[in-house]
């Protein structure tokens, strides 16, 4: 594309942080590149919410004909894992991101970022300050902004503030070589203690910690913070487009301070969006962890969590989630998605790309009485209609089948179409069927219904055209698989689960129905060799995927939705 092209591209259509980067490329800025990186902190699983950060830099970059860069902004070994960081990779590349070989990480560049800390030291910039954490907090003072007359109450100096240049650095060096106790110095920017934005108020960069480092093991004892390390590990990558959320926005003139006092080989942009937050569940960090920890759900990937392993678990698509990114595009503000839209994109993928079979969740026996006893036949049913490559597999049909309880109804009420006493109905794929007779227990209940079947309806049609108002799903009781099912909802209750009132927890809505386990179900047997991560529609029930807590001959299956689409049905509601 060329540079005029681009530029029309750039007045055209495209979101805002799209049209700063073609209006870059037309300028010539960064000499026409585009580079892109997406910075995860190694220090837990990652969730939706990051999926759509890393997939907005990613997708930048493939639109641009530019590079990518996946960097682990690992500063905290006191939080940070190897387990964390084998996971991330593992989670985006299964999410289809691909950053060749740019894969970074920031303890990479401590030595680079210790000497541009001397640097700043040499310039007046910086210096080293006795507080501790409470202190620096208590002479910052407050985020309340202007006061009563207008102007807001400037923080106070630290008592070292002035040292020279000579002592911060030996002091700087002494911090480094293990002088010093854990958390009794800091080295901080020496900015601005009444700035009206607190990130300016003389940052901490560096603390002491000793700590084994995942990479660096124990070679270092001094950490650089994240606003340290992040602009000039951007700068030294040469990244052109720093996206990132709106909770940063505060911090781009402390990322473009450091930029203009230091010597950086490139400059790069920091641009903020609006986060956008899924109804019904979390993607705070803090949140997820509390929801870990707390052993509110079975871990990290427990299916009804917000985590690409969760949601993996789940039966989630890559294609889905890529979909959902692009469908809910950018803004510069926060919003709220509702739940219904990723279910849109879920069912939309994978009713084009799961198998269909046939599962009853909840069996009541029937029994053709004029079927023949020992007669099995071989049925012909569609592997995917909305696939004609997928082709046909053969179902067994015999005597005795399970359809679902809730398929029939002794005395129905009206606009129930589905078996009663004396009423026919069509077995998909095989025979119409009529009552003749409800079985019952000691306690009334129906445990078994005697039917009769036309053998002249073969495959599902009449020969005379006669028309039956229901299709049931079935399957064949001597050749079932028993499976269990576990049924899955949104986590929380509440659209919005952290906004509680006041002296109310947030833990108090989550849902008490986000799962119901199922035994007993009765399975088609084509899904005898399905593996974990397989994903099917059970016809007229959902989608369904295999669970990794599947062994031997014990099937375990996650609901991964229902078919029910209440986002189509809304959005055909808004257009009519």
């Amino acid at each position: 594309m060329s540079n005029n092209e681009l530029g029309m591209v750039a007045r055209e259509g495209l979101d805002f942080i799209r049209r700063i980067v073609a209006e870059d490329v037309a300028a010539g800025k960064h000499d026409g590149r585009v580079q892109t990186r997406w910075p995860p902190e190694p220090n837990g699983y990652i969730h939706l919410g990051h999926a759509m950060g890393c997939l907005l830099a990613f997708s930048i970059a493939e639109e641009f004909g530019g590079k990518f860069n996946l960097r682990f902004d690992d500063t905290n070994p006191a939080a940070e894992e190897q387990e964390y960081v084998d996971a991330i990779i593992d989670d985006l590349q299964w999410l289809g991101v691909d950053w060749e070989d740019r894969l970074y990480f920031a303890s990479d560049y401590f030595e680079q970022l210790y000497e541009w800390a001397e640097h700043l030291i040499e310039h007046g910039n910086a210096y080293v300050c006795d507080l501790t954490a409470q202190e620096v907090r208590e002479y910052r003072g407050t985020a309340g902004g202007p006061g009563p007359d207008g102007v807001t109450p400037p923080g106070k100096d630290s008592p070292t503030r002035d040292r020279s240049i000579e002592e911060n650095l030996d002091l700087l060096r002494r911090m480094r070589g293990g002088e010093f106790a854990d958390g009794s110095r800091t080295l901080r920017a020496k900015i601005d203690m009444a700035h009206p934005n607190l990130n300016m108020r003389d940052p901490v960069m560096y603390r002491i910690l000793r700590a084994h480092h995942h990479r660096q093991g124990g070679e270092w004892c001094i950490y650089p913070t994240y606003d340290w390390t992040h602009g000039q590990s951007d700068a030294i990558e040469g990244i052109t487009h720093s996206t990132c959320s709106l909770e940063f926005e505060n911090h781009r003139p402390l990322y473009d301070w450091f930029l203009d006092h230091l010597p950086v080989p490139h400059r790069p942009r920091q641009i903020e969006y609006g986060r956008m937050n899924v109804e019904h569940t979390v993607t705070g960090k803090r949140w997820i962890r509390q929801l870990v920890d707390g052993h509110h759900v079975d871990g990290w990937d427990d299916p009804r969590m917000p985590t690409i392993r969760g949601m993996r678990r789940r039966g989630y698509t890559p294609r889905a989630i890529r979909s959902f990114v692009a469908e809910i595009g950018v803004t510069k503000s926060q919003g709220h998605v509702e739940m219904a839209l990723l279910e849109h994109c879920l069912r939309r993928d994978l009713n084009e790309s799961a198998p269909r079979v046939m599962g009853v969740l909840d069996p009541l026996k029937v029994v053709l009485a004029n079927y023949p006893d020992d007669r099995v036949e071989e049925l012909d049913a569609i592997n995917n209609p909305e696939d004609e490559s997928a082709g046909t597999r053969k179902v067994p049909f015999s005597k005795t089948l399970y359809i679902e309880r809730d398929d029939f109804m002794e005395d129905p009420p009206k606009k129930f179409y589905r078996l009663a006493p004396g009423r026919e109905v069509r077995l998909r794929y095989a025979y119409f069927i009529t009552c003749q007779e409800a079985i019952k227990d000691e306690a009334g209940n129906v445990v078994e219904i005697r039917c009769t079947y036309d053998p002249e309806t073969r495959g599902g049609n009449a020969p005379d055209g006669r028309k039956v108002k229901a299709t049931l799903h079935w399957v064949s009781a001597p050749h079932a698989l028993d499976a269990e099912v576990r049924l899955y909802d949104t986590l929380f209750s509440a659209a919005n689960p952290t906004k509680v009132e006041e002296g109310g927890d947030w833990l108090d809505n989550l849902n008490p129905d986000s799962l119901v386990v199922v035994d007993g179900c009765k399975l088609e047997p084509s899904l005898a060799d399905a593996n974990p991560g397989d994903r099917f529609q059970f016809e007229r029930k959902g989608y369904f995927v295999v669970d990794p807590d599947t062994s031997g001959d014990r099937l375990v299956f996650n609901r991964t939705v229902t078919l029910r689409d209440t986002w189509a049905k809304m959005q055909r509601q808004s257009q009519g």
